[in-house]
């Protein structure tokens, strides 16, 4: 299959890599074209504007900063848009609000193209080995159509349902993951001050119930010191604010979500915007005066899952496709 990719950041790159890899034919183009060499190197072709990538390919991917990105480059005078037309599909792959992918999609579709919003959920290291979950919202034709290029990409996948639906949930999934490694950061914490040993922490929480992903990942990165979980604290502000302001607007009366912005944005405010995420537990150590730091825990995460064609998951019950 044909595939244009723009976007050739932590995780796009990582992504476009596995297409490659698995066979598809590849026209890449970002705002760097360092950040494309490789792909080139391996096969890929470049593309000096969206308008000639989308005229000549297939399937369209983003995988862009923010939804403002995305919309540009859809968007501008030979931007992506331009070059869409009949029986094409484009795969937004950012994670944005779920009114700006539906505010796209009808553009896209005035082209003749399909819109579908994929977003990806499970850290770098897991896109760099196709074992990334993908989640995909809008028409389930669409998505069958695009499946072969979901499974060299992914290994869970998840029809969520019509247009939108994908990015709401990664929205979701993302806060998740801002509260758990906030409470993580914090755990830790407490159990040094009382005298545990954080190794001893570690595995006691990893084998009970207040285990989670996050604490088997950035926990490990958190007590490296590296912090180098590959994602950067503006984009956790921005994920974690996009999950506030949805609350909001629908009405919920949320708690935890204004503490876990508040938390993010003091952390960018401190140590910068490009430092890595996981540094919004950092200042816990420097208000404390106590760092967390134990001797054996990696630098950075490995994906040691071999890589295997993904699948689609099977949910039951599910009604909202009746």
């Amino acid at each position: 299959m044909q595939v244009g990719f723009v976007g050739l950041g932590n995780v796009g790159a990582k992504l476009a890599a596995s297409l490659l890899r698995q066979g598809h034919e590849l026209r890449v183009r970002d705002v760097e074209r360092e950040a494309a060499e490789e792909l080139l190197a391996a096969g890929a072709l470049w593309a000096e504007n969206g308008r000639e990538l989308a005229a000549t390919s297939e399937v369209v991917i983003t995988c862009l900063p923010s939804p403002a990105v995305s919309a540009q480059v859809l968007e501008e005078a030979d931007g992506i848009l331009a070059g869409l037309g009949e029986g094409k599909i484009w795969m937004e792959m950012s994670t944005t609000e779920a009114a700006d992918v539906r505010r796209l999609g009808e553009l896209v579709r005035a082209r003749g193209a399909r819109p579908l919003d994929v977003p990806v959920s499970g850290g770098c290291h897991r896109a760099s080995t196709g074992n990334i979950a993908i989640f995909a919202g809008g028409e389930r034709a669409d998505f069958e159509r695009v499946l072969p290029l979901l499974k060299a990409m992914g290994r869970q996948i998840v029809h969520t349902g019509e247009l939108g639906s994908a990015s709401i949930l990664k929205v979701i999934t993302n806060y998740l993951a801002g509260v758990q490694l906030i409470s993580t950061g914090e755990a830790f914490m407490v159990a040094k001050k009382a005298g545990i040993d954080l190794a001893v922490a570690y595995d006691a929480i990893r084998v009970s119930s207040g285990n989670s992903f996050v604490h088997e990942t950035e926990g490990q990165l958190i007590l490296n010191g590296s912090y180098n979980i590959n994602f950067t604290m503006d984009h956790e502000l921005k994920d974690v604010s996009l999950f506030d302001e949805l609350g909001k607007a629908l009405e919920v009366p949320l708690e935890m979500s204004p503490v876990v912005v508040a938390a993010v944005r003091d952390g960018l405010k401190r140590y910068g915007p490009r430092v890595w995420s996981s540094q919004v537990v950092k200042r816990l150590e420097d208000d404390c005066d106590v760092d967390l730091r134990v001797p054996g825990f990696p630098d950075e995460l490995v994906d040691n899952e071999p890589e295997g064609e993904g699948a689609e998951v099977v949910i039951a019950n599910r009604r909202d496709l009746d």
